[in-house]
């Protein structure tokens, strides 16, 4: 789909979904990548991609905390020698309205959510400006269209998709874009465990695909092709942009 031979990708949040479906994607196109999880999920998936005769590192760490990502940042200047594309896709899903939604939800939300991509963009930047690298960020629908009892996460989406706007302005000068992709619905295991742990969870998931105007969920790979297209050569007059890829659901 692109050439990304040569080119070294940092992925968050690349246990499952979509940031696995990164990737694994990014690999087939030729790119060496580092996958980080704050579990070692998504070891699991740079051994998948080793086996398959990718280039593959895993990064463990909580893109929260300032030292994880600043030795995750390190290792991997160190392991792959420098850093094109850093793709934000760490992130966790709370429900409920503001009376809802505890201090501790909110305050857990923002740090992953937004904290994370600061942190990570902070530490990265250094190598993608000696690159002419590219930052894509993954926000959300929510951060565009108003959905019931998603405060906490709608708030940090809100915050990712206006993050970007002023990377991109920021860096502008620097030859780095900053773009944002926003998926609607998608049919990941966060969902899908979501779907699981409801009282009826066939009810629900009937519930998730009846709210989407194409009639069904979206796939990670949906995704992974439009986050590979804003980070790509072919995009390179793309910048400070959100790709909404949300079934029609923003419409």
């Amino acid at each position: 789909m692109f050439d990304y031979h040569g080119k070294i990708v940092w992925i968050t949040g690349a246990g499952a979904g979509i940031g696995a479906a990164c990737a694994r994607a990014f690999a087939r196109q030729g790119a060496a990548v580092a996958v980080n999880s704050v579990s070692d999920s998504a070891r699991r998936v740079a051994d998948e991609i080793e086996k398959d005769g990718g280039r593959a590192v895993f990064l463990q760490g909580d893109v929260s905390r300032e030292e994880d990502v600043a030795i995750m940042a390190k290792r991997l200047e160190g392991q792959l020698g420098g850093l094109d594309v850093l793709v934000n896709c760490a992130g966790i899903v709370s429900g409920g309205n503001v009376e809802e939604t505890s201090l501790t939800e909110w305050e857990r939300t923002m740090a992953v959510n937004v904290t994370g991509v600061f942190l990570t963009s902070k530490y990265a930047m250094p190598c993608l400006k000696k690159r002419k690298g590219v930052i894509v960020n993954v926000s959300s629908l929510v951060a565009i269209k108003g959905v019931a009892n998603r405060a906490a996460y709608s708030a940090s989406k809100g915050a990712v998709l206006a993050l970007t706007k002023a990377m991109a302005a920021d860096y502008l000068k620097d030859g780095v874009r900053v773009n944002c992709v926003s998926p609607g619905t998608i049919l990941s295991p966060s969902l899908e465990g979501r779907i699981a742990a409801s009282d009826d969870p066939e009810k629900a998931y009937r519930d998730f695909v009846a709210r989407q105007p194409m009639g069904r969920l979206g796939r990670p790979e949906e995704i992974a092709a439009a986050i590979l297209f804003a980070a790509s050569s072919e995009a390179g007059f793309m910048d400070g942009v959100n790709i909404p890829v949300d079934g029609a659901g923003s419409l």
